[in-house]
């Protein structure tokens, strides 16, 4: 057996106190003088030999009391039988929850300065030629390599808050790359255990690793967080009035009353509001603004909260186009309400290709794309088609009532569409027609009780199957298809039963067809998100960019400049950004000097949330016979991870026999009685 504390050990010259009062406690006797002593001389002896007995475990109980109360100070402990090899080397891994939560405070300071003092005590714990690494939420390249001990001292004092956020069990798998060979492997994980680290899902462990989760206190704090952003409309212009919708959460525990709300679009304030937010709840606004010129914009949705702040400010970008380019692939006899419906209108520049000249090069630099009574629609033109839409495009078809159903059906299924079962030349009249969808959305001011539908005079019936998404918009009677949405992937595909022509029906002449085309183009605009989130979003997605050989782009803020890695698509160019965006606001994307988009980030508002993890939450999660659960306001984590690490502590078992011999002591005294009775 060994002791953890044993200077404490000196305490035991304490027993002398319990024996010092027996030796000199001695019984002072009054004489009293009788004729006959024989009887008192026996009752004498026997009270005298009861007495000593009395005394004596007294005595002991106190001695043994006193001895293990000092053991128990002094933290004795068993060495393990399964001791570590020593000879094998340890390795260590240490990571330190630098995200936004470490910011709070408790009756030690700072949580990421106390998180920096247990590293140290966990560092000193351990032998010089033992190896260690340095973990924090940033995942830097310098983190993989192993470090002595006055190194990691010094990477420890270097640790600084970061917009950067890990799940639990990216930490754990992170720490277990390090690990090779042979060695003695320990995982020490300093965190405030904030809600959403460790997740809900079981946590997956090394049992060769000897996991341990320091668990750091902090005051509660109550906070509001702008956590969502959105605008109505998805298409901008220039002197519009637009709408944004804002959402706040209130993750305290109390009413959050009248917090103040600020929008700015290019650093001018266009709008203002407050909310009221019940404890743990959300409220949503809308602020309306308008004075929008032609390009990027950059909008900051602002609240006053303290005392965390880091998520008071929510970026976002969006542009405002001069015009929004849409193709009309025409048939040889197609008709021309498509061109005369996009070019009423300056802000749509509408491109004209026949059907048997089509460049398909330049499908992406279009949002939408019109099928204009093709007569005989390829094979090639459906694969195109098809990644294009895929890719978020939009297309609508409107078939030649004279071609062939036969090679519309081809056509149609390479989409993944309904085949042509028929050509139905009865008369017919819409029936149906979907209001809740958002194409209608305001297009009638009131509607009537026999709302006038569109009629066909003839129009293709399909083979539905329960594989196709459908969404139906208008309805012939008896459910079958007249205009239909079909999802594909980030696009849609819009399929019409009939065309264009008066020989099919009023369909083009109709009321409903302009608000349906241009709330169909409207819907189709291609924009970047509104913003992405730091060290979650590491992929960012645009419009096919065409670069030049051994051309690369930049993204640019200020002070600041990193070069992504990029991939080409077909239709698209991403961004791998890898984490090298640290810091939340506004970034330019430039191909030389040209301005190619603005970009905004911000952070996670998963750090939003000041609520914990208890021990036994932790438990729950990590059925792990290896992991052990520190709490630094009650252990001293340097002699405990010594004695985890060695053996089992004995500490409580001494002080529940200090207290057993100390009960004993107190029965001895109540209830063993002398026998004073004379033997006759």
């Amino acid at each position: 057996m060994n002791f953890l504390y044993p200077g404490f050990l000196f305490a035991l010259f304490s027993i002398a106190i319990p024996i010092t009062i027996h030796l000199f406690n001695f019984r002072k006797f009054k004489k009293v003088y009788f004729s006959n002593v024989a009887f008192l001389k026996e009752i004498k002896e026997q009270n005298s030999a009861q007495e000593k007995l009395k005394n004596l475990l007294i005595l002991v109980s106190r001695i043994l009391a006193i001895i293990f109360l000092v053991f128990a100070f002094s933290r004795p402990f068993i060495p393990s039988e399964t001791k570590n090899d020593q000879s094998k080397g340890n390795v260590l891994s240490i990571y330190i929850d630098n995200s936004y939560s470490m910011e709070a405070v408790n009756k030690e300071g700072n949580l990421l300065d106390e998180a920096k003092r247990k590293a140290k005590e966990i560092v000193k714990a351990f032998q010089l030629n033992d190896r260690f690494q340095l973990l924090t939420n940033d995942f830097e390249g310098k983190h993989q390599r192993l470090l002595n001990a006055d190194e990691l001292m010094q990477a420890v004092d270097e640790v600084k808050i970061s917009a950067a956020g890990k799940p639990l069990q990216a930490v754990i798998d992170r720490q277990q790359s390090i690990f090779t060979g042979t060695s003695n492997r320990f995982s020490y994980i300093i965190s405030d255990f904030q809600k959403g680290f460790a997740g809900k899902e079981p946590i997956v462990a090394d049992k060769n690793t000897m996991i341990s989760l320091i668990t750091l206190k902090a005051n509660y704090l109550p906070n509001v967080a702008v956590d969502s952003v959105w605008l109505l409309s998805p298409v901008h212009q220039a002197n519009e009035t637009e709408k944004v919708v804002f959402r706040l959460k209130n993750y305290g525990n109390e009413v959050a009353k009248n917090i103040p709300v600020k929008l700015t679009i290019n650093k001018q304030q266009k709008a203002i509001s407050s909310l009221t937010i019940a404890a743990g709840a959300t409220a949503m606004d809308t602020l309306s603004f308008g004075g929008l010129k032609l390009g990027w914009q950059k909008g900051e949705i602002t609240i006053k909260d303290f005392p965390l702040t880091f998520d008071d400010q929510l970026n976002f970008t969006f542009k405002v186009n001069a015009n929004q380019k849409v193709l009309s692939i025409d048939g040889t006899n197609s008709q021309k309400y498509i061109s005369a419906l996009f070019n009423s209108d300056p802000y749509f520049k509408l491109t004209e290709m026949p059907e048997r000249n089509i460049n398909y090069s330049a499908l992406s630099n279009y949002s939408l794309i019109v099928l204009n009574e093709l007569n005989t629609p390829s094979t090639g033109l459906a694969t195109a088609l098809k990644l294009y839409a895929e890719n978020g495009g939009s297309v609508v078809i409107f078939p030649n009532m004279d071609s062939s159903k036969e090679v519309y059906s081809s056509f149609l299924t390479d989409l993944n569409l309904p085949a042509v079962a028929a050509l139905n030349t009865t008369p017919s009249k819409v029936s149906a027609i979907e209001l809740k969808n958002v194409l209608f959305k305001d297009v009638f001011e009131s509607l009537p009780q026999q709302l006038d539908l569109p009629a066909t005079k003839r129009y293709f019936e399909f083979k539905e199957n329960t594989t196709n998404n459908k969404e139906n918009l208008l309805q012939l009677p008896a459910n079958k298809l007249f205009f239909a949405r079909y999802p594909q992937k980030s696009g849609q595909v819009y399929l019409s039963a009939t065309g264009l022509s008066v020989n099919d029906g009023n369909f083009s002449e109709h009321p409903v067809f302009v608000p349906l085309m241009y709330k169909i183009a409207f819907a189709s605009v291609r924009e970047q998100p509104l913003y992405y989130i730091l060290a979650k979003d590491n992929v960012l997605e645009s419009n096919k960019i065409n670069l030049n050989k051994n051309q690369s782009l930049r993204l640019v803020s200020d002070n600041f400049e990193v070069i992504p890695e990029i991939r080409q698509s077909r239709e698209k160019t991403r961004l791998y950004m890898a984490d090298q965006v640290k810091k939340s606001g506004f970034y330019d994307l430039k191909q030389a000097d040209s301005l190619i988009s603005v970009i905004s980030f911000n952070d996670n508002r998963i750090e939003s949330d000041m609520h914990y993890d208890d021990n036994s939450d932790l438990t729950k999660l990590i059925n792990n016979q290896q992991v052990a659960i520190f709490d630094p306001e009650k252990d001293a984590i340097g002699a405990l991870v010594s004695v985890k690490n060695n053996g089992m502590e004995l500490w409580k078992l001494c002080l529940i026999l200090s207290i057993i011999f100390l009960a004993i002591e107190v029965l001895l005294v109540r209830f063993y009685h002398i026998n004073n009775h004379l033997n006759s």
